[in-house]
């Protein structure tokens, strides 16, 4: 996904200067950059996945249907960042309703797959994790249809001449991107070591508040998308001014959407862990982490705002720092806090990590919308 992302904000900037030539060729060089991180990625993880699995303690009876599980996903994740690069071209262009709808499709499909091939099937772990690399293959397809109605996106023959400059470029924009998301998520793992290290009961408990923050997160997360799009296309156009509007108005939104998620969370810990749990003691141990994430919902929204925006712009490297800060916050507050308030201190360590980070981009931002102010349409180094 960081990947794609970077390879869109290229997109985008052509697309806003309405430069054609160069967006067709950017295409082609990041199905190249797409295919050769796909194979790297399924080759690679067969040599470190145990390992990786070692490192961050899975307990030993989870461990077979961990690997089963994220082997079938890592063998398709070619088909995933096809996928989400299908879907950043089109963003990157300005079309938001068919990435929507190719979400909700593949959503439907996965659920539906997840039920034959668990239930009826008895394909257990494994079914499920096919079930969500056929989606995306489904989700895939579906972007390309709409891809190939648009001739203005379909590279020429004399296009796909491998071009080392723009592939330079490209990859020079795409790997910040994909490293911050990648050293991000690092920080994940680290609080997953400590929970791993409470119990099962704490894993579950760990594992269903993970889902909550990440359904509620989506709606930021999207609206980070739509402003990375909008800053991209603005700063290819010059237009400076509209990218100052388009982030306020981003600040805005991120807390109107948040406002009811963040409520839930705080008020009604229970009863979003009893949709996904009945074990009583792993419902309490999800009643102490939510509340703490549900306070600090607001700031995870702005840092989707202010990322984006950075990223929009071309700035990828200091939000790339802010995938560190992260981390950093992340290890130093779970060291610190966890000693002492055990899984609620995991819970206060994910969202320092995100104070941090929102707070770092927040003043890059403006950092970079100051020497914006200064410059003439014409110069976007």
């Amino acid at each position: 996904m960081g990947l794609t992302g970077g390879l869109g904000i290229c997109i985008s900037h052509s697309f806003g200067a309405n430069d054609i030539e160069k967006l067709r060729k950017e295409i082609a060089m990041s199905v190249y950059i797409c295919l050769a991180i796909g194979i790297v990625i399924t080759v690679g993880s067969l040599f470190w996945m145990r390992r990786l699995f070692v490192f961050l303690q899975t307990p030993e009876d989870m461990m077979t249907d961990t690997l089963v599980y994220f082997g079938t996903i890592l063998a398709g994740s070619t088909v995933t960042i096809f996928n989400n690069f299908a879907m950043t071209l089109l963003r990157s262009v300005g079309n938001s309703k068919v990435p929507l709808a190719s979400m909700i499709v593949s959503s439907v499909v996965n659920i539906v797959l997840d039920l034959l091939f668990v239930f009826p099937f008895g394909m257990g772990v494994f079914g499920a994790a096919l079930a969500t690399v056929l989606a995306q293959v489904v989700s895939a397809l579906y972007c390309l249809v709409y891809i190939r109605r648009a001739a203005e996106l379909l590279p020429r023959k004399t296009d796909w001449r491998a071009d080392g400059v723009l592939l330079g470029a490209l990859v020079g924009k795409g790997l910040p991107v994909a490293v911050m998301n990648s050293v991000t998520a690092v920080g994940g793992m680290v609080l997953q070591v400590f929970v791993n290290q409470m119990g099962t009961a704490y894993v579950a408990a760990y594992a269903a508040c993970m889902k909550v923050c990440g359904l509620f997160e989506q709606p930021g997360i999207t609206l980070g998308l739509a402003l990375l799009t909008f800053t991209g296309q603005n700063y290819g156009a010059g237009k400076y001014d509209r990218i100052k509007q388009g982030v306020r108005a981003g600040v805005v939104l991120s807390v109107l959407v948040n406002l009811p998620f963040a409520a839930l969370e705080i008020f009604c810990p229970k009863l979003l862990a009893s949709l996904m749990l009945n074990d009583a003691t792993v419902i309490s141990y999800t009643c102490i982490f939510l509340p703490v994430t549900g306070v600090a919902l607001f700031a995870l929204g702005w840092l989707f705002v202010f990322r984006n925006a950075c990223q929009g712009m071309g700035k990828t490297v200091l939000p790339m720092v802010s995938g560190i800060v992260e981390v950093a916050m992340r290890v130093m507050v779970v060291l610190l806090l966890a000693p002492r308030l055990a899984f609620r201190g995991v819970a206060f360590a994910e969202i320092s990590a995100w104070v941090g980070a929102g707070v770092m981009l927040m003043i890059t931002y403006f950092f970079y919308q100051r020497r914006l102010s200064g410059k003439t349409p014409d110069v976007r180094g």
